[in-house]
């Protein structure tokens, strides 16, 4: 086996040596690829087939990726691959001229090429371009895998996406969809009245969410600084400022595992709304999830591996509390003190620490014994205040706050409230986060003095959420891991 490999290894060497002297003799006679700055392209391959009958005979120029070569003595066959798809190429030595031809014989696969030609289709039916000239736009060095999408070193393919995004349609038609989907979500809140802001990533305070951030040091400030875990504070501070409707869409940063629905880095979008509550974010979030697909995939029914979710049904509403009981037999409305708390979850072996309040055993409870049935839209309501820090209690029910989590597929979708506009109540979450944070959790807020100063000035009740973008991608490609929606997914160095 090991021989087998270096021989392989050796075959490629020599193949890349071969190139390498081909463009130093391209050189040498004045015919460099790489000096060439432009090339007009008429037409993308797809549009030529889609249009055959109104361009056949007519004369297009297209640019692309050599992906197939036939030499067959004085005429030839070649496929080029360009965003849109492939198209084939007809190459004739007494239509393009002798030396022209002897060049396009010793072009390789990979290279990126312009053909010029007219349009026409062969004897077996095949819409193709018959050349009348072609040129070299810049000699591919390396050598392509020959079945990229059969390599089990999926590591490979993430590392290399230019690759992968070469080989494999299925991985392309996945981006140009994700694409879609943010260009769509835009379409829709702009619709809606909203207002696209950015703000900062790197910050002094990274809030708003349960998560370790990312540590650096600004020099010019001689200041530690995070970057940040989520979008709330500052958006709320908009809020504040009397932007109405603002949202963003951005990457965010947190310090901690890689698995099929993490990485460190991902994108999310968080919108607030003044004058709504977390009931208005449901009807916002059905409708944009309903828009989305309708938009991009053309139905509101999506199959995510093997299973049918249909977002044209009315999703379903339930409390966090009534959830655990349907699924576990558990109800916390019963249970009034923290030990019958601990009780009932050594009963059910969910396991806890000291430091865990009722609330947050509730919590457990929901991801042991639910998050795994949700499989088809689900609004899960009404969470403990000890897990929700910037929540509006229910005034019914102070224990509970305003605050949904939004399910498909039994993974958490979106996470929204009835924004927290009371500084000192807020003031006194700060500081029961601050608690925790010196019990030792490390995913506990700290208190922003700012914010407390921004909703003193006066914030207007208004309904907040926060999607992840990258799940929803996801589900709409049917897609595996994460890794598999992020063009640059965070790898571990080849180095370590």
């Amino acid at each position: 086996m090991a021989e087998e490999k270096m021989r392989q290894e050796q075959d490629v060497n020599q193949l890349i040596k071969v190139r390498r002297e081909k463009l130093a003799n391209l050189q040498a006679e004045g015919n460099d690829p790489f000096v060439i700055t432009k090339y007009d392209v008429s037409h993308h391959s797809q549009d030529i087939k889609d249009n055959f009958e109104a361009l056949e005979g007519q004369d297009v120029t297209v640019a692309g990726r050599m992906m197939q070569k036939r030499v067959m003595g004085k005429a030839s066959f070649c496929n080029i691959q360009d965003l849109k798809g492939n198209i084939q190429s007809y190459v004739a030595r007494d239509e393009i001229g002798v030396e022209e031809y002897k060049a396009f014989k010793k072009m390789d696969i990979g290279d990126i090429i312009g053909i010029e030609g007219r349009v026409f289709k062969t004897k077996t039916g095949e819409i193709s371009i018959h050349a009348t000239k072609i040129v070299l736009l810049s000699k591919s060095l390396q050598i392509l895998p020959e079945k990229f999408h059969g390599l089990t070193n999926t590591d490979m393919r993430y590392r290399q996406r230019y690759v992968d995004l070469i080989m494999n349609q299925e991985v392309k038609d996945t981006f140009i969809k994700r694409s879609k989907i943010i260009s769509a979500i835009r379409k829709y809140l702009d619709g809606q009245g909203f207002m696209e802001v950015e703000t900062p990533m790197l910050v002094s305070n990274a809030g708003g969410a349960a998560a370790r951030p990312f540590e650096t040091h600004f020099n010019a400030l001689d200041e530690d600084l995070k970057l940040r875990i989520s979008l709330e504070l500052y958006l709320k501070r908009l809020i504040v400022g009397g932007l109405e409707r603002v949202y963003e869409i951005g990457r965010v940063f947190r310090n901690e595992g890689l698995d099929t629905r993490h990485n460190p880095e991902f994108t999310l979008m968080e919108l607030y709304q003044a004058y709504t509550d977390y009931h208005g974010m449901m009807d916002l979030t059905e409708n944009l999830y309903r828009y989305v697909a309708q938009e991009v995939l053309g139905t509101t029914k999506i199959v995510y591996n093997g299973i049918e979710m249909d977002l044209g049904k009315p999703f379903e509403r339930i409390t966090m509390v009534d959830a655990v009981k349907k699924y576990s037999g558990v109800d916390f409305n019963e249970i009034n003190t923290l030990e019958e708390a601990r009780a009932v979850a050594k009963e059910h072996h969910v396991e806890f620490e000291e430091r865990h309040s009722k609330g947050e055993i509730l919590n457990l409870f929901f991801e042991e014994f639910v998050e795994d049935h949700l499989l088809q839209p689900t609004f899960v309501m009404d969470h403990p205040i000890e897990i929700s820090p910037l929540t509006k209690k229910k005034p019914e029910n102070p224990d509970y706050v305003e605050r949904f989590e939004f399910f498909m597929n039994g993974w958490e979708m979106a996470n929204a409230y009835s924004e927290l506009n009371d500084p000192i109540d807020q003031r006194e979450r700060f500081k029961a986060q601050e608690e925790q944070l010196a019990q030792g959790n490390e995913e506990a807020n700290t208190t922003d003095e700012d914010f407390l100063n921004a909703l003193e000035i006066g914030m207007p009740p208004t309904g907040g959420i926060g999607f992840g973008i990258d799940r929803m991608c996801m589900l709409l490609t049917d897609s595996a891991a994460i890794r598999d929606v992020l063009l640059f997914p965070t790898m571990k160095s080849l180095d370590k």
